[in-house]
């Protein structure tokens, strides 16, 4: 009698996190709901969205759906062979930004950051995922030499050039911060020698805290970067000018209390937050449904950023496990500051909160960056017996 009778055949599957696609998809379908809610009253009210209250709304639709079929395809795609791609993406990306300074370069709010290729594009969105799989690829090659002066300062000098391409050529100095903010924490994972990450910390703290002085000890004047700074330290001092958002953000905070005023029924988007769909739509999530609403996103963030860590963890290419890192990195650290800059911490960098904020190009590659973590994931395998 064959021993085995009765017994299943074991079979190696991919791992597939459902926690993270409900978390996901969860956060895609609020965030629609709260662009409608946030930019319905400016729609109706604007005849460059033809007095349509869902114009924004269907726009962040499409975007949404295109975004949902790039995550498909990245997760299928396997996330190796991105290796062999990160230089010709990393100079597609650099080549985008350029592109900013020709005709195709459209100006919004008197900030020119976007392509028209056809659809509107933000270049400095497709720099950010370029750069985590090109950074990715540079450490894994390097190897130890990572370990060396010369071999940070060789790995920290790419993102460096792009962030410093996004912040000349898009003047968008919040993107390039959270380009040099991603690889900074990619390479803190990617390398034992702590001590220079701290010299780094401790220098740009008090790079920082010199800004703060003389923006407002010595420099009355400069630009409005400068001009941010003093309305941070004291919003009311500037109530009619740069203060002025971040003191009706406070307010719709305020007023929404523990439980919120109910979805909808913020009175701070009725044209006295401008733009409330994009960087404050926090303030409109506290506002309508309280800081027990406010508290129930970031805790869905966390959810999101502790499955990744666990496919991270999991898997056994370093290559893998810093693409995660990366996606992990943007999401943080955009998050933090978002709420940072709602919530007055931090001056106004004009940062929106992922998978929530209006914007089709930031959905779409942040879905991109989702589609990579499971494409990680899908190479974590385990036994199943049939």
């Amino acid at each position: 009698m064959p021993q085995n009778k009765g017994k299943g055949k074991n079979r190696k599957i991919g791992y597939i996190d459902f926690n993270l696609i409900f978390v996901v998809l969860l956060l895609l379908g609020f965030g629609l709901i709260m662009v409608y809610s946030t930019s319905s009253y400016s729609a109706s009210m604007s005849s460059g969205s033809n007095n349509d209250p869902a114009f924004y709304l269907k726009k962040q639709v499409v975007a949404t759906i295109f975004g949902l079929g790039a995550m498909v395809f990245m997760t299928f795609w396997p996330y190796r062979w991105w290796m062999n791609l990160a230089t010709p993406a990393y100079f597609v990306a650099i080549g985008l930004i350029g592109l900013v300074l020709t005709p195709l370069g459209i100006e919004a709010n008197g900030a020119r950051r976007w392509l028209n290729l056809g659809v509107s594009l933000q270049p400095a969105e497709v720099a950010k995922l370029a750069m985590i799989i090109f950074l990715a690829t540079i450490i894994v090659k390097m190897g130890d030499k990572i370990d060396t002066p010369r071999g940070f300062i060789f790995a920290l000098a790419s993102p460096g050039f792009v962030a410093a391409l996004i912040y000349v050529i898009t003047d968008n100095l919040s993107s390039a911060i959270i380009v040099m903010a991603i690889a900074f924490i990619m390479l803190f994972i990617a390398s034992p020698q702590y001590k220079i990450f701290v010299y780094i910390v401790a220098g740009g703290a008090a790079l920082v805290a010199i800004i703060v002085f003389l923006a407002s000890k010595v420099f009355t004047g400069g630009g409005f970067r400068l001009a941010r700074i003093r309305a941070w330290l004291s919003p009311e001092d500037y109530a009619t000018g740069t203060g002025y958002q971040t003191l009706q953000a406070l307010y719709a905070i305020g007023s929404g209390g523990t439980f919120g005023k109910g979805l909808g029924q913020s009175t701070q988007k009725l044209g006295f937050i401008p733009e409330a769909q994009n960087d404050m739509i926090f303030s409109i999530i506290c506002e309508e449904l309280g800081l027990f609403g406010g508290l129930c996103v970031l805790i869905l963030f966390l959810l999101m950023l502790w499955r990744m860590l666990i496919i991270a963890i999991n898997t056994k290419d370093m290559f893998g496990e810093l693409l995660v890192v990366g996606v992990m990195s943007h999401i943080a650290v955009q998050v933090i500051f978002n709420v940072a800059v709602v919530t007055n911490i931090i001056p106004n960098t004009g940062i929106s909160l992922p998978f929530i904020s209006y914007g089709g190009s930031s959905v779409m590659f942040l879905l991109m960056e989702v589609g990579l973590v499971f494409s990680v994931g899908r190479s974590i395998k385990f036994e199943t017996v049939e």
